[in-house]
């Protein structure tokens, strides 16, 4: 049997949940779909990544007002892929923070990701006629930058390359707690479509010389007490190297897409399959893992054409 494009054929609301995992800090979590996060402070709030559509956004405002009346006066988007910043408009007049990298690939690339993304998962985009256009941040930074809720201290911080080339981290240091976006899956693939392998397991290294006591990792479960945020590092760290090093190998002896996707299957199939979005990543992972193989730094702009292509060539 053929299998349906991408996520086309999840079409199963999932439960969500709303924890407490440090004191005024709280994950958003989904059963495998994109996670978001709350940090409240003295008189106001800051929200981790604001959902695909404005429809998702309420769910994690009808939370936040389950818990607190304070406004939400900040937005922080850890990237710029579409299903986490469309809905950001749900949450009012916010100021809305990415690193300038993300930014750039906003207006590089991202009127081409959101038709992709919309083509890949038709559930998360439900509602989509209420977007009113691609989310730009108004505050940007390089490195790091501070917000202070109150007296509460937010770290917002570009770690290194990952998942994409301007992912941030949110570092709440009175509660020792990380939101990490997309950087750190747990029991759900990593997407690394627009990756960058080999940096990537080098920001998990520096994201874990922190010594979170919890993590929201951009998909799964949250991560609470050391060895639960260990294990996640450590299993996404094998999830990288697991997909690479096979796809690395035929590249390196000029052997082709298709046999470098045979070869990460063989090497990962057995370890990663019960994942979330595991078969709807694999295509995309062994695309962009054989270009960075052949020295394609700047991974390239996927379009919803390009993914059907690449999809169908891999599928035979």
């Amino acid at each position: 049997m053929e299998k349906k494009f991408a996520s086309q054929g999840d079409l199963t609301e999932k439960k969500t949940t709303f924890t407490e995992i440090g004191r005024g800090l709280y994950a958003f979590t989904a059963e495998g779909d994109p996670n978001s996060g709350v940090i409240i402070g003295d008189e106001s709030v800051m929200v981790v990544e604001a959902q695909a559509t404005p429809r998702l956004a309420r769910k994690v405002v009808e939370c936040i007002r389950s818990v607190t009346d304070k406004p939400v006066t900040h937005v922080v988007l850890t990237h710029y892929h579409a299903v986490r910043v469309l809905g950001a408009s749900a949450f009012g007049e916010t100021d809305i923070i990415m690193s300038d990298v993300a930014r750039g690939m906003v207006e590089e690339r991202g009127a081409e990701d959101w038709a992709s993304e919309f083509g890949r998962f038709p559930r998360l985009f439900e509602g989509h006629e209420e977007i009113p256009g691609l989310t730009w941040p108004t505050v940007t930074f390089s490195k790091k930058m501070t917000v202070y809720l109150g007296k509460r201290k937010v770290e917002i911080m570009h770690l290194g390359r990952s998942h994409t080339a301007g992912d941030a981290v949110i570092w709440v240091p009175d509660e020792e707690v990380m939101f990490t976006g997309d950087i750190v899956e747990y029991h759900s693939a990593c997407y690394c479509g627009d990756a960058h392998f080999t940096d990537w397991p080098q920001t998990l290294q520096r994201i874990a010389e922190y010594k979170p006591r919890a993590i929201v990792p951009g998909r799964g479960d949250a991560l609470v007490g050391p060895e639960m945020v260990n294990k996640a590092i450590n299993s996404t760290i094998d999830f990288l190297e697991s997909t690479y090093a096979p796809v690395k190998r035929v590249a390196s002896r000029g052997g082709s897409l298709k046999e470098a996707w045979d070869a990460c299957r063989a090497a990962c199939d057995s370890k990663f399959s019960d994942y979330a979005i595991y078969e709807h990543c694999l295509p995309f992972n062994v695309a962009r893992a054989y270009d960075e193989a052949r020295g394609i730094d700047t991974p390239r702009v996927w379009t919803a054409e390009r993914d059907q292509e690449m999809w169908e060539a891999l599928q035979k």
